[in-house]
């Protein structure tokens, strides 16, 4: 049988060893490639959509870094859980890789997209989820709707934002962390019933991972200088054959 795991570390080898509770059998309907990109990004938008941030059927919600790894990732699960899709994305090249995994709308990071995504979810996103913080996190709490919540999911942007809590208050607003690997190590349970959630989204057509580069074992050196500059779409994948 065919499967996919997550190693934690080591995963850049010919033999690797995982751990059982986070190896899964490999859905026919994906490659090998795709399964090496589906564990870390899909799991994580799982969990911090659905299980941090109660990401329900009809909401609206507003993803950054949306070419990303973690962002198609979570376009693609959002769409899995009935709710809208608004990317954030910065170049023409991205918005094309935003699309392809299933944004509704898309808006452009140097632009006013606070303004943008509250008229195109009529007041205020539901949910925002964001992997990269630095200084639009405040224009991200103002882009919500009341009883919004804002999942941080990591600091791709550089800074760690801080929050001026008064913005909650007002607004009846939540900011949830949603830190995957820590909460699910010792959680069996937890990281099946991910693994079974993102395996029927795969089922039913939602969940494709997009693989945006595939480097040679020996190239990966280039692959973590793509990802370092910026440049990776998707998911990078180091490829053994």
């Amino acid at each position: 049988m065919d499967a996919e795991l997550f190693t934690m570390i080591g995963g850049m080898a010919q033999r690797a060893v995982g751990l059982p509770a986070l190896t899964f059998a490999l859905s026919d309907e994906l490659d090998f490639a795709q399964g090496a990109a589906l564990i870390l990004n899909y799991h994580t938008a799982y969990f911090a959509l659905k299980l941090r941030g109660r990401l329900a059927e009809g909401e609206t919600v507003l993803v950054h870094g949306a070419a990303g790894g973690v962002g198609t990732a979570a376009l693609q699960v959002a769409k899995g859980l009935g709710a809208r899709t608004i990317a954030v994305v910065s170049t023409e090249e991205k918005e094309r890789v935003a699309r392809e995994a299933g944004a509704d709308e898309v808006v452009r990071s140097d632009g006013a997209w606070r303004d943008e995504a509250k008229e195109l979810s009529d007041g205020g996103v539901d949910v925002v989820l964001d992997p990269v913080g630095g200084d639009r996190f405040t224009d991200s709490l103002r882009s919500l709707a009341e009883n919004g919540r804002a999942v941080v999911v990591g600091f791709t942007g550089g800074s760690i934002p801080e929050v001026r809590v008064n913005r909650l208050l007002l607004n009846n607003l939540e900011v949830v962390g949603a830190g995957w690997g820590a909460f699910v190590m010792g959680k069996r349970d937890v990281n099946r019933e991910i693994g079974e959630a993102v395996n029927r989204l795969v089922d039913e057509g939602f969940v494709r991972p997009i693989v945006g580069a595939r480097f040679k074992l020996e190239q990966a050196s280039e692959a973590l200088k793509l990802i370092d500059e910026r440049g990776a779409t998707g998911k990078v994948v180091l490829e053994l054959r």
